[in-house]
Formats: structure tokens, sequence, C-alpha cells
């Protein structure tokens, strides 16, 4: 049985070996360890193995988390679930990153909620890139519009992008999903300067993800094994 630290070097080899087949470096690529349903000593020892970056899909479950784990101070939380305007309080307060900010009227409340002695949340807008009923995200003609009223948010930085690309096991239907998700980001990035952030790609399309131009990509099982279900009530 192989050890988170085995698994997340392995993770961090595909990232490095798929980004130097497409010309880029690895340092440009940031690995977020997504660790929702697993117990917080599988994030220590990530954390003991060099991992600073976590992801969690549900709020009280990854405030419980953050609140267990605070003399790990270094740790960068991010909140990458479907986010109801009830929940946003928690994680305005305890995450630094908010994945998936759809809405003009989430965007605001998590600024004013967000506390005057914590650095500005940074804000990624969740574009539905596959434009799927059933999935959260702007249109992506409503990109621009959010953006723009989303950097006028004091308590915010608007860092960039972020997509669940539809399940594609086609590695050129992959790519171009992803080439029109970093066609956005590169938009967006032109005329803020703030934007540095496209998060895209998972396992199942992590390569396709990097060769696009991802910044920053979202891998749970690789490194922490198969989620124990059934999901944390929310």
């Amino acid at each position: 049985m192989t050890s988170i630290s085995q698994n997340l070097h392995s993770v961090e080899q595909r990232i490095a070996d798929t980004a130097k087949q497409c010309g880029r470096s690895s340092q440009e690529i940031t690995l977020l360890a997504v660790s929702k349903t697993k117990p917080e000593s599988d994030i220590v020892a990530a954390h003991t193995a060099g991992q600073r970056c976590f992801g969690e899909n549900y709020v009280q479950e990854g405030v419980s988390k953050i609140i267990a784990l605070a003399h790990l101070a270094d740790i960068d939380w991010h909140f990458i679930g479907p986010l109801q305007s009830n929940k946003s309080r928690l994680v305005a307060e305890h995450f630094a990153w908010c994945h998936t900010v759809d809405r003009l009227k989430l965007a605001q409340r998590l600024s004013a909620q967000r506390p005057e002695h914590l650095p500005p949340l940074n804000i990624l807008i969740q574009v539905n890139i596959s434009d799927e009923s059933s999935k959260s995200g702007i249109q992506v003609e409503d990109l621009d519009e959010l953006a723009a009223a989303i950097r006028l948010l004091p308590r915010l930085t608007l860092r960039g992008i972020m997509a669940i690309p539809a399940p594609e096991s086609d590695y050129p239907k992959q790519l171009a999903v992803c080439q029109r998700m970093a066609k956005l980001y590169h938009a967006l990035a032109e005329h803020y300067p703030e934007v540095d952030t496209l998060s895209l790609g998972m396992s199942d399309d992590l390569d396709a993800a990097i060769t696009a131009g991802s910044t920053l990509v979202r891998v749970g099982s690789a490194i922490f094994g198969a989620r124990q279900y059934p999901i944390p009530s929310e």
C-alpha cells in the first residue's frame, strides 16, 4: 500500500513530466490537494511531505479541519465546492480562496463578511465551460461583466477563473475545452494585472489542462486514495 507521501511524489512527477513535454516549468503550476471527506491525519501526512495547498468542497467539514489544524499556519486553504449564500460567512471568515463564485450577490456577501484583520479573499470565477445544465458556473458571455463588478468589491481580490469541464475520455476533446478556458483566462489577465490563476484540471484531464496553460490543478484520490462516502451533510 503506497503512502500519501509516495502518492504526492507521483502526482508531482506527473505534473513535472507533462509541463516539460509542453515547454513549461512545473514551478508555474500549483498542486491543490483535494482533501474532502479525508481525515485531518491525512492532511498532516501530506503537509509533512511538503504539500501546502489544500482544497475542501464542504463548508462545515472544511472549517472544522481549518480550526483543528490551525497550528499548521502555512496551509493555504481553498474552498472549491458549490457555495450557498447562507454559508458564505464561514468561507469568508476561514478560507484564503474561493474558487466557485458565479454570481454577483455571492461575491458581495463574501466581501461584506470578510474580516478586516484578514487579507482580501482570493476569488476565482467559476465558468460553465461545457454549458452543462447540472453544473454551476456562469456562461462565457457573462464573464467580463462579473469580473468588472468583483474588482470593485473592497475585501476581495480577483485572481482568475475555474472550471470543471464535462467528463471526456478523448484527449483532443479534453484539450480543446481546456484551450477555450485558457483563452478566456489570458483575455482576463490582459485587463487585470492581478489575475494570475487558471484553476483547471483534475486527475482525468490533468495532462490536457497543463498543456493548455492551467496554473493550478486539483487532485484528490490520486494523493489520498479513494474517498469514503457518504458525503458529509451540509
